[in-house]
């Protein structure tokens, strides 16, 4: 992944030398394995750990190796042997294949970057927690399609995102458990040439569980639902920044993105400030997504193993774990920040001249014995009047003498009420945050 989008907490998972590294911890925790079986000699393990403890691995040289065997593995063992000697590495890789060491080691890769994910997560929700106990109380309308539909509160929108995001971090803390394998079961994984005691020794040393079982990998279905889960994270994130966009327009500007001192919205416009992290969030969700068709794809391989599976994980295990700490660290920091514009939120609350009362009044016509039928007409009759003519509904329904013969003007004041639609705040937020 670009610079760009990309913290380097994340990419330093991603490192040759952090894969490099997790490769010699598996070859050496299974050659200690056998050792401890009474299968190779004692004490050659120790050697081992020895002349590797502070190794510098060559990434030159490794493929300079891989060029000409054309096998990354291979190239791998090649220089450890160098760097060792021949007559110490002789039983590294014993009876493994290449790919208990590259589908171990990515599962450990995606366990770490899990770790990160969770850490953004609850980042996020802290964020969100402050925020929506700050306007929990902060009445603004709530809109259906787009159009103004009854009054909601801004604590409320973002307890929403807070607990979608609960749900993600719930999500997210399966992905790493589905993913927190190991597989050290030889070519086609029924352990001929390796004791099965080998993988469950390496699955407990390096905080793995054991693949129930494996082919000559690992199942791709387990990695299918580690990317799905960050596509539905990602679906969230682009949810919360579609919001944010929209309440920033002009015509709306309840919210908005921080805009510091120095900052240009445009090359043209002086005047721009433009909501650029959350449009740029909404790019990068559609990134994190494409790897999920990918992964799924990969599930179908051939027989105990193809190859096909090795190109797609190349790319999107490290380029979409980068995109998600990024984008939620980036998310984290924009709801920080925010801007709430109460004036403009009361101003757009009573935009409509009270017509998001008109649930209310409905209701209360049919409890006076009215159809339904009949009262949803009189009502749409009487918002259209003040849809066209832009004047207070309260008085258009006060006026209507076939709603005066059936509610007193106590009676509709009463319904032109916010305290009524914000009643259950309390308990939503009890719902909410008890989670």
């Amino acid at each position: 992944m670009i610079d760009r989008y990309s913290r380097k907490i994340m990419t330093d998972i991603w490192s040759d030398q952090t894969k490099f590294s997790i490769w010699l911890d598996i070859e050496i925790s299974a050659h200690e394995a056998l050792e401890k079986n009474g299968l190779i000699e004692s004490g050659l393990t120790d050697k081992i750990i020895e002349k590797t403890r502070n190794i510098q691995f060559d990434t030159t040289r490794i493929l300079e190796i891989e060029k000409k065997t054309q096998h990354d593995v291979i190239a791998f063992l090649t220089f450890i042997s160098e760097t060792i000697g021949e007559k110490n590495a002789r039983y590294l890789h014993q009876g493994m294949t290449s790919s208990d060491l590259l589908d171990t080691c990515l599962c450990i890769q995606l366990k770490r970057a899990s770790k990160l994910i969770i850490d953004n997560l609850d980042n996020l929700l802290n964020e969100l927690s402050i925020k929506a106990h700050e306007h929990k109380y902060l009445p603004t309308i709530g809109r259906s399609h787009g159009i103004h539909a009854e009054p909601t509160t801004i604590g409320l929108k973002f307890a929403q995102a807070y607990a979608e995001f609960s749900r993600a971090k719930d999500r997210m803390m399966s992905a790493e458990k589905e993913i927190s394998v190991c597989a050290i079961s030889g070519a086609v994984g029924t352990f001929a040439n390796i004791d099965p005691s080998v993988e469950n020794y390496v699955a407990k040393k390096l905080g793995l569980s054991s693949e129930t079982i494996s082919t000559q990998v690992i199942p791709r279905d387990r990695f299918a639902y580690f990317f799905s889960i960050l596509g539905i994270i990602a679906g969230s994130i682009e949810r919360l920044s579609t919001e944010i966009r929209h309440l920033q327009r002009t015509e709306v500007d309840e919210m908005s993105e921080q805009f510091q001192k120095g900052q240009k919205g445009s090359s043209a416009m002086p005047h721009k400030r433009n909501p650029v992290l959350t449009e740029n969030l909404t790019g990068i969700s559609r990134l994190i997504r494409s790897s999920v068709i990918p992964s799924l794809e990969n599930i179908a391989l051939w027989h105990e193993r193809d190859i096909s599976h090795s190109s797609v994980e190349r790319v999107i295990a490290p380029d979409t774990t980068t995109l998600i700490d990024f984008a939620l660290a980036r998310l984290t920091n924009v709801i920080k920040n925010i801007g709430v514009n109460k004036k403009n939120i009361e101003e757009n609350l009573n935009k409509l001249n009270g017509l998001i009362y008109s649930q209310r009044i409905l209701l209360l016509l049919t409890q006076k014995g009215l159809s339904r039928e009949a009262s949803y007409d009189l009502v749409q009759r009487n918002a259209g009047i003040s849809w066209e003519k832009q004047t207070d509904f309260q008085k258009i329904i006060e006026s209507d003498p076939e709603i005066s013969k059936l509610l007193t003007n106590e009676e509709i004041s009463d319904i032109f009420s916010l305290e009524y639609h914000l009643k259950n705040v309390d308990y939503i937020f009890d719902k909410v945050f008890a989670i």
